[in-house]
């Protein structure tokens, strides 16, 4: 019970996270590890996606109520990340990560240092593209991140983040509502495999969707009412993070 407790905590925060800028598995993963070391690797990343796929949903159906969502081309993109996704979740089970693994640290290095380099990068909401040409690019990304993260996964939502930023001008809160949306497609095709299955402990999934729906509900609130330079900072932050873990995980564990 206790070691129940401690990860939902650990999900009322992944999901306040989660939900400004994306990087809530940093924390709820970890923590599901930790406290149940002796549980297959796949039940607990499948647990996690249970659990973590309420919290993105709730973020994304508040956000599309006070942002203005480009819908014509959001929805096509979220049905090419769910196809991307469950490809790269099959591709997982013929090849392995390991080279994305350590090559992963230095991608996400470079995303930072051009975030950082370009200080008006996302502070305004300017889109650069419009009609088909919008879609396109928009199913591009969701395809291409959803494959990632059905493949390996971290950092998925500030890829996501990153690319509406750089590729349709969106600012960064804008970008971050339509993450939420992508990202609910990426983890359903997960969660859709991994619960064929068996690898979801459902009993624990559902305590931890509540929690990460509370926490979800407190960072969409703190995201609206800040702005994009608040999620801009967040968005900084949670890559600095992602860049320590991975580089952790490739290269030091």
């Amino acid at each position: 019970m206790t070691e129940l407790a401690l990860v939902a905590l650990a999900s009322l925060f992944a999901g306040c996270v989660d939900a400004i800028v994306g990087g809530g598995g940093l924390i709820l993963v970890p923590a599901l590890f930790g406290m149940y070391p002796g549980a297959p690797p796949a039940t607990l990343l499948g647990t996690n996606k249970g659990s973590g796929i309420w919290g993105t949903a709730w973020a994304s159906w508040q956000f599309s109520r006070r942002v203005q969502m480009a819908w014509s081309a959001m929805l096509p993109a979220a049905a090419a990340a769910f196809a991307g996704s469950f490809t790269g979740a099959w591709a997982l089970t013929l090849a392995s990560p390991e080279l994305l693994r350590k090559a992963l640290p230095f991608v996400l290095l470079a995303v930072l240092a051009y975030t950082l380099a370009r200080k008006d990068l996302g502070r305004e909401h300017a889109p650069k593209l419009t009609g088909r040409a919008q879609v396109l690019v928009a199913c591009t990304i969701g395809a291409g991140i959803g494959f990632y993260d059905g493949f390996f996964g971290p950092g998925t939502g500030s890829f996501f983040v990153f690319l509406f930023v750089r590729l349709l001008g969106f600012d960064f809160l804008n970008a971050s509502a339509s993450a939420k949306l992508l990202n609910t497609a990426t983890n359903a095709a997960a969660l859709l495999l991994l619960a064929s299955r068996g690898h979801v402990w459902w009993h624990v999934a559902a305590v931890l969707a509540v929690a990460n729906v509370a926490g979800s509900l407190i960072g969409t609130r703190l995201a609206l009412r800040h702005g994009a330079g608040f999620v801009r900072a967040a968005f900084i932050l949670v890559v600095t993070a992602l860049i320590a873990k991975t580089g952790w995980d490739a290269f030091l564990r």
